[in-house]
């Protein structure tokens, strides 16, 4: 396989893999509206729960369901400080990120790196099936994103998934129904972290390390790759929006593929993220302007041809 063909595999593996952290940022912000920062530290917390369970043995899929367990526990208690506590949204996400620093460094020995050179994980198991090393990680990833999928989209259409999209649209409606918004602000932030807990573990596994800044700016690549699968797909279903979410992600890892290619430097794309984000959410606005200024160039054409 070519360097151009190794390369564009491995953005497709990115793409796959971080398409989990997606559906947590796509349930935070688009099904409850709820500015969830706790991802930068549930993130990291999934790899290095994962990373410190393969180093002491364990199964390499006990280490990951341990990393969406993590996960899901920092969502909880970002939940608890919000709904019993009284604590605005952004502040608890904030919060529970702050601390998750010292827990996660905690959780990795002291240490602020924990290598996974010689530990046997997830991908070892699948090349023993005979399948090329190439193509274990992105059959991995694959599998793991699309049950995750199939999953998120059972559970928005239950009863209780329902009720946890009308908490996101018309918390006053939910409350006339009888039914409890704090609950499913808790439900929600406690799945959400999940998926980006598993997404930490298998980004640790996948790039032999786990490290405690591996955290930073997560939250805004998430929510980049919900804003620009939205874009990209127009959803009108919840189906048509997780693969958004997903295909957001591929795309997302594509242009930062990209940009590295036409010679931006790594510490450039913090910016591209930023102007990929201001793009995508202010494009409907710069079609609305742009058709206006075309309409209104006609008029005066119009008007100009009638005088003349």
């Amino acid at each position: 396989m070519s360097f151009m063909g190794l390369a564009l595999l491995g953005t497709l593996e990115q793409g796959l893999v971080y398409g989990l952290m997606s559906l947590g940022v796509y349930i935070t912000f688009r099904i409850l509206d709820f500015p969830d920062l706790t991802v930068d530290g549930s993130f990291p917390l999934g790899a290095a729960v994962a990373a410190a369970g393969l180093v002491g043995g364990l199964h390499p899929a006990l280490a990951l369901g341990l990393a969406a367990l993590a996960g899901a526990g920092a969502g909880a208690v970002t939940g608890v400080l919000h709904t019993r506590l009284r604590i605005s949204g952004l502040l608890s996400g904030i919060l529970t990120m702050t601390a998750l620093y010292s827990i996660n460094l905690r959780v990795m020995g002291g240490r602020p790196n924990v290598p996974l050179l010689r530990v046997v994980n997830l991908f070892d198991l699948v090349v023993d099936w005979g399948i090329d090393r190439r193509w274990a990680a992105v059959l991995v990833f694959f599998v793991f994103c699309l049950i995750g999928k199939l999953a998120l989209d059972w559970f928005l259409h239950s009863q209780v998934g329902l009720a946890m999209r009308a908490t996101g649209d018309n918390e006053q409606m939910l409350r006339s129904l009888g039914g409890s918004t704090d609950t499913m602000k808790l439900l929600g932030l406690t799945l959400a972290n999940g998926f980006v807990g598993l997404s930490g573990g298998l980004v640790a596994a996948y790039q032999g390390f786990a490290d405690v800044n591996l955290g930073q700016g997560m939250i805004v690549s998430g929510l980049a790759s919900v804003i620009i699968g939205e874009v990209l797909i127009r959803p009108q279903t919840v189906y048509a929006a997780t693969l958004g979410a997903v295909i957001g992600s591929i795309v997302y890892r594509l242009v930062i593929f990209i940009a590295l290619r036409v010679g931006l430097a790594p510490t450039d794309l913090k910016l591209v993220t930023a102007l990929l984000v201001v793009v995508a959410l202010s494009g409907s606005n710069l079609r609305d302007i742009l058709s206006k200024t075309k309409l209104a160039r006609m008029a005066e054409g119009s008007a100009g041809n009638a005088e003349g």
